[in-house]
């Protein structure tokens, strides 16, 4: 009996320096390097979401839903963190105590919570209650001091996401972009809003690898989603160098570098499999009469092409063919809306929504509307 009560101390050391190390490499360390367990414990709850979303009888009641899935994960890293401490704790008091099972768990969790309820007057337990008070505590206080950055970054994503519905409706849609432009007489704006991106995607492939949680946090509006949005901006770039190689800007191709390598680098994290050096004349998904009918969009815009069709194709899928698997990937896993041009979605069953386009109302004449 002793005996197993010395191979529980080891066992709880293990399993506290294994807590320890799972917590500081989650909320201290920024780098890439991630443990098994916050990853375990965030699948088993985003599982369960959409488990249960899958039931819901439309895709707003599932977004609602899977809107509290990243959430509540975060707040499970806790529960987790602190139920592994007490047991860890709890085995490390058996031997130095003499109680049984019951009794140093109830211990370990009075330290842990810095309650003080029970405690043992052994120079060498109440040495563990210490430390299993200071862990409790710095538990608590790294995840208080964590989630202010990830919201940081979580809003600082989704500001230009915001932004860019009134550019590409929602769910957003590369050539959308192109074709308001082009109403709205502003294409010579084009370059900034690429420049913009070129940047965002910099700041999303950082915080994003770091803190891969905040790759399932979801836009408070149902038909808004960071993968989309991407999406659709590189979509735009390419469709613009594709069809007109001389006019387009200089920040479209280095909006597409930043923007493939974003995704590359969130899909390094995840463990998501993508070709690293694919050839312009690889197939994608998307056909050449989805291809077509967008251009249709922007002829009937006005935007003008320097290239045909059949002549911008090739151009255009060498583009594409860097970002479509990675983008349709993580449009499927973070259970995206289901735009145009962004691939199956296996927990919607919802066909492709067309964008939501602002209806272009004008006074009828003079003195309209006055009373």
């Amino acid at each position: 009996m002793t005996a197993l009560r010395w191979l529980g101390l080891a066992a709880g050391v293990v399993l506290v320096l294994v807590t320890a190390r799972s917590m500081c490499y989650t909320l201290v360390v920024p780098q890439r390097a991630q443990t098994r367990l916050p990853g375990t414990v965030f699948g088993a709850v985003r599982g369960f979401a959409e488990a249960v979303a899958r039931r819901m009888p439309s895709y707003e009641a599932r977004d609602r839903l899977l809107s509290l899935a990243a959430p509540f994960g975060v707040l499970s890293f806790l529960a987790v963190w602190l139920v592994l401490f007490l047991i860890g704790f709890g085995l490390i008091l058996l031997p130095l105590t003499g109680a049984d099972l019951t009794r140093v768990l109830r211990e370990s969790g009075s330290s842990l919570l810095t309650l003080g309820v029970v405690a043992h007057r052994a120079p060498a337990a109440m040495a563990v209650d210490l430390c299993a008070a200071a862990a409790g505590l710095g538990t608590v206080a790294l995840l208080i001091g964590y989630l202010p950055a990830l919201y940081g970054a979580f809003n600082r994503r989704e500001t230009l996401v915001t932004l860019l519905q009134s550019r590409a409706g929602a769910p957003a849609w590369g050539p959308e972009i192109l074709a308001r432009h082009e109403l709205v007489g502003i294409v010579d704006r084009l370059p900034d809003l690429y420049g913009r991106w070129e940047e965002w995607s910099a700041d999303v492939a950082e915080s994003h690898t770091n803190y891969p949680v905040l790759v399932f946090f979801r836009s408070p509006h149902p038909l808004r989603s960071w993968v989309l949005a991407l999406l659709a901006v590189l979509d735009a770039a390419a469709l613009h160098l594709a069809l007109c190689p001389a006019a387009a800007p200089a920040q479209a191709r280095l909006c597409l570098r930043m923007g493939f390598t974003c995704l590359r680098d969130v899909a390094d994290v995840l463990g998501l499999p993508y070709d690293p050096d694919p050839s312009p004349d690889d197939p994608i998904l998307l056909t050449f009469e989805e291809f077509r009918g967008a251009i249709k969009r922007l002829d009937d815009a006005g935007f003008a092409r320097e290239r045909s069709p059949e002549d911008a194709w090739p151009h255009f899928r060498g583009w594409r063919v860097n970002y479509e698997a990675i983008a349709y990937r993580l449009a499927d896993l973070v259970t995206a809306p289901p735009g145009p041009w962004s691939g199956p979605r296996r927990a919607l069953e919802e066909a492709s929504l067309v964008p939501q386009r602002p209806l272009d109302r004008k006074p009828a004449g003079p003195g309209a509307g006055a009373s």
